[in-house]
Parts: structure tokens; C-alpha cells; sequence
């Protein structure tokens, strides 16, 4: 059975009701000041490289991986020199016979042989990003240090009349800096021409981009490659197209080589392996280039 009240008491009555849940200066939630929840958009560079720049300065496994590779490469260094036929060029880069010339082996400089772990701190640190004046400005210190085992590995060649060849990205004006860096940390130089960076003229060859193929087209006259090192594919190989299906197809023909001519070193705090998950886009927003890599991730 329903009660109906007086008409105006069921209009105090109503007034009443919206009046209590009406928002007031001391009932209204406050909204917070700062995010909770995600840091400031000004340390995201930072954070993004943080743990792989504390797992290249701190973690054992890192300095193990670094020793296998160059031991295991030393005990097959003269059996190699011994081989004649054995050449570690791609077929591209070969334009000149191998027989009879003098026996080589080439390594890329930055987290090959040597760490730059301390210059990727100071921008996790600063949350700033790489530029091309701060790195020369590291460069020019020349206070980088050897990796582990690459001093022994490159004087176990020089020992044995093998010379080493260094083809880096570096600029070609920080040739004298790179040099002097390399001496100080024991490694072997046998002169300028040992240092081949990027800017480096070679006769009738096209540079594309930052690829190394015409420098390793440079040395094929002079030299007959045992081995090759380094932490991304270009420095192997001429890659087409920075995209999974580009690198998958520039290795395939050369995966037999891999741990016998061609030795791989890990880095990941930077490579062309990252803009490959965007595109190779750096214009993107970085949420967007985020997203992106996110999104190449597997789950299963």
C-alpha cells in the first residue's frame, strides 16, 4: 500500500535529497596534482635504455659472452689462414681475388671492440638522447675500454702476421681520436689505414647511406679476409631493406658462416635492429614508436 505525502512536502523532501549530493569545496575528490602511475615524459629516453645499459656495465654474462666469442675465434684463427680458399667477404664485396693476398681480419670499432657503455649512462642519466656532437665529444676523450677478450684476440693476429682492420661508423674525422683510443687499450694499429670510417672516399662505389659495403670493397684489393666481427648485420653484409623480411633475406645465404667466419656481438642499447620495429621513422611520435615495438613483441 502506498503512502502519498502533501505536495509540498515532497518537494522539501526532494530538495533535501539533491542538495546532500551536490559536490561541495570539502566533498569534491581532488584531482591529482602529478601522474601516479607513469613517470615524467622527460625521463622516457632514459628509462627506455636503462636496463640495457646496466646489463652491459654490470652483468657477468656480458663480459662471458664477449670472451667465448673471441677465444672460440682464436683457435680457429691459423687453421683459417691455412685454408686458402677460406674468405669471410660476401660475394658482393669481393671484387678482387683473394689469392694470394695478404690474410685479414676486420672488426667494427663501438661494442666490438670497444665500450661505450659510459656515454649511454650519462644520457640515462641526464634523459637525454644521443646527438651527434656529444658522441664526438666522448669519442675525443678517448677513454673508452677494450672488451673482453679482443685485446689478445687482435694481438694474437698481429702476432702472426694477420692484420687488423677496423671498419667503423665513426666519422672519418675522428680518425686520429679512435686511433689513439685503440693504442691505449693495448690493441694492435698498424697505421691511418687500418681505420676506415664513415666518410671514407672509395673509387667508383656508391656509399649508401651508413653501409659498409664499399669500404669492405676497398680492403678486398688489398687483403684476404679470415674472419669478421661486429654487433649488427651491416657490418657483415649490405642490408636493403631495414625491415625483418630485408635482414632475415641479407643473412640467409651467409648463416653458415656464423661462429666460423662471421662473429656476432651483443648490443642493446642501440642498432639499426630498433628502427626496424618503426619503420625506420624517427620523425614518428615516440608514443607512436613505442607502440610499434610493443606490438612486434610475441606473447606465445
Amino acid at each position: 500500500m502506498s503512502v502519498r505525502l502533501p505536495a509540498a512536502l515532497a518537494a522539501l523532501i526532494l530538495l533535501a535529497g539533491c542538495a546532500s549530493t551536490a559536490p561541495t569545496k570539502t566533498s569534491a575528490p581532488a584531482i591529482p596534482a602529478a601522474p601516479v602511475a607513469t613517470a615524467p615524459a622527460a625521463t622516457t629516453p632514459a628509462d627506455d635504455n636503462l636496463n640495457a645499459v646496466a646489463w652491459s656495465q654490470t652483468a657477468i654474462e656480458h663480459d662471458l659472452i664477449y670472451l667465448q666469442t673471441y677465444r672460440d675465434a682464436q683457435s680457429r684463427l691459423l687453421a683459417a689462414m691455412a685454408d686458402k680458399q677460406w674468405d669471410a667477404l660476401p660475394k658482393d664485396d669481393r671484387v678482387a681475388p683473394a689469392k694470394g693476398l695478404k690474410p685479414a681480419v676486420v672488426l667494427d670499432i663501438d661494442e666490438t671492440v670497444l665500450d661505450n657503455s659510459p656515454y649511454q649512462a650519462r644520457l640515462v642519466k641526464s634523459g637525454g638522447e644521443y646527438n651527434e656532437a656529444d658522441w664526438a665529444a666522448w669519442c675525443n676523450e678517448q677513454r673508452a675500454r677494450a672488451l673482453p677478450g679482443v685485446v689478445e684476440f687482435t694481438q694474437f693476429a698481429a702476432q702472426h702476421g694477420i692484420a687488423v682492420i677496423y671498419i667503423s661508423n665513426r666519422a672519418k674525422d675522428l680518425d686520429q681520436a679512435t686511433l689513439a683510443n685503440l693504442r691505449k687499450q693495448g690493441l694492435p694499429v698498424s697505421g691511418p689505414e687500418a681505420f676506415l670510417g664513415l666518410g671514407t672516399f672509395v673509387e667508383d662505389c656508391e656509399q649508401i647511406g651508413t653501409e659498409k659495403g664499399c669500404r669492405r670493397q676497398l680492403i678486398s684489393h688489398k687483403y684476404r679476409i679470415l674472419m669478421q666481427f661486429g654487433d649488427q648485420i651491416g657490418d657483415f653484409v649490405t642490408v636493403l631493406a631495414n625491415n625483418a623480411e630485408g635482414r632475415q633475406k641479407a643473412m640467409k645465404p651467409y648463416m653458415d658462416w656464423i661462429g666460423t667466419r662471421w662473429f656476432a656481438l651483443p648490443n642493446p642499447t642501440y642498432g639499426a635492429w630498433e628502427p626496424a620495429l618503426f619503420n625506420n621513422d624517427y620523425t614518428a611520435p615516440r608514443d607512436e614508436r613505442r607502440h610499434q615495438k610493443i606490438q612486434s613483441l610475441r606473447t606465445d
